[in-house]
């Protein structure tokens, strides 16, 4: 098989949590242009734009809704893309949200929905797409982390604890399943411009201190993640597992 084959998805099935929009519905798009079939998962914003762009340039998608901050929101979801597409070879947990508040005022019901659907909902899809991935022989499993996996940042106390989880997670898991041909990794998105983000943006003072930080002195765009995507879910990166890639024009190096 030459290189560039084995970046080829050809015949996988692919879910994306959070594909409404932002780095989601990028990663989305990268996988369906290699070849993958793509679900694509929203909740509040439904994903049915991203699956219908996909299908309307040639691609393969469905859009699937599911709340990862109920208990039963992850089961469920899973349960309804193997039904309607079938066995899940790619995995990508990107859906997450943010709550800011000073932490001596931080509500404790949002910290709850944080956790619960940045990190609970993450370990539990990974779960259910692990068992199947190993009866099958293997699979990919990427989770979408954060510069706050390794920072602690302002006034984001959940957020920063859930993403620091999320890369111990992904080597935990890692360690277990990797000798059943179950890659699991990371990719840690430097400032992109989302809607995650977009208090920061509009903020003139902090805009200003990140991109002068930022050697590349932009904020990133999805599309700078697909590179990046369709690596970790493809052959290619087969002896790739337990790593936590940072995709940040190069601020973790400053």
């Amino acid at each position: 098989m030459g290189i560039m084959e084995r970046f080829r998805l050809d015949g996988k099935i692919a879910l994306v949590t959070g594909a409404s929009g932002g780095l989601g519905a990028g990663i989305a798009d990268a996988l369906a242009e290699a070849g993958a079939q793509v679900a694509c998962h929203g909740n509040s914003r439904p994903a049915v734009h991203t699956a219908a762009r996909i299908v309307n340039t040639g691609g393969k998608a469905k859009a699937f809704s599911a709340d990862l901050s109920t208990d039963q929101g992850a089961s469920e979801l899973f349960k309804a893309v193997t039904e309607g597409m079938g066995p899940i070879d790619i995995l990508f947990n990107n859906a997450g949200i943010i709550f800011r508040a000073d932490s001596d005022e931080f509500p404790m019901d949002e910290w709850e929905r944080v956790m619960q659907v940045n990190l609970t909902s993450v370990f539990r899809l990974s779960q259910l797409a692990g068992i199947s991935m190993i009866e099958r022989g293997g699979g990919k499993i990427i989770n979408i982390a954060s510069l706050l996996s390794f920072q602690g940042g302002i006034r984001v106390p959940a957020y920063a604890a859930s993403k620091g989880g999320l890369t111990q997670l992904t080597k935990a898991l890692s360690n277990e399943w990797a000798s059943k041909n179950v890659q699991v990794n990371a990719i840690a998105p430097g400032y992109f411009r989302t809607d995650n983000t977009s208090a920061l943006q509009a903020d003139e003072e902090r805009n200003r201190q990140i991109l002068e930080r930022i050697p590349a002195k932009r904020w990133g765009e999805p599309e700078d993640l697909a590179g990046a995507a369709v690596f970790l879910a493809s052959r290619a990166s087969d002896y790739v597992t337990g790593e936590v890639l940072t995709v940040d024009g190069g601020w973790m190096g400053r």
